[in-house]
């Protein structure tokens, strides 16, 4: 073997060592059972989906404020071209509310 192959080969189980700290780092293991146990699975899928519908609908309900509070202020300016569309918006929101 000479002096090329020799380093080649330590790059290659450098590689492979770095490969296995990666695959230990993912917890590939645990990955493995929980797409064996299809009620875990769905008990976290349901979970996450709980989460992401509650965010959805507390980030809407806030941003649907905040546009409010700025249709407010505008028709309050009474802005000549859009103070009209503006009053009518916020009638609308004020009789349904």
């Amino acid at each position: 073997m000479n002096v090329e192959e020799k380093r080649l080969l330590g790059q290659l189980a450098n590689k492979v060592e770095e490969l296995a700290e990666n695959i230990n780092k993912i917890n590939i293991a645990e990955y493995i059972e929980l797409i064996r146990s299809p009620r875990y699975m769905l008990l976290i899928n349901f979970i996450s989906g709980l989460a992401r519908g509650l965010g959805v609908a507390i980030g809407a309900t806030i941003l649907g404020a905040i546009v409010l509070m700025i249709l407010f202020r505008l028709a309050e300016l009474n802005v000549p071209l859009i103070g009209f569309f503006i009053a009518k918006i916020v009638k609308i929101v004020q009789t349904y509310l």
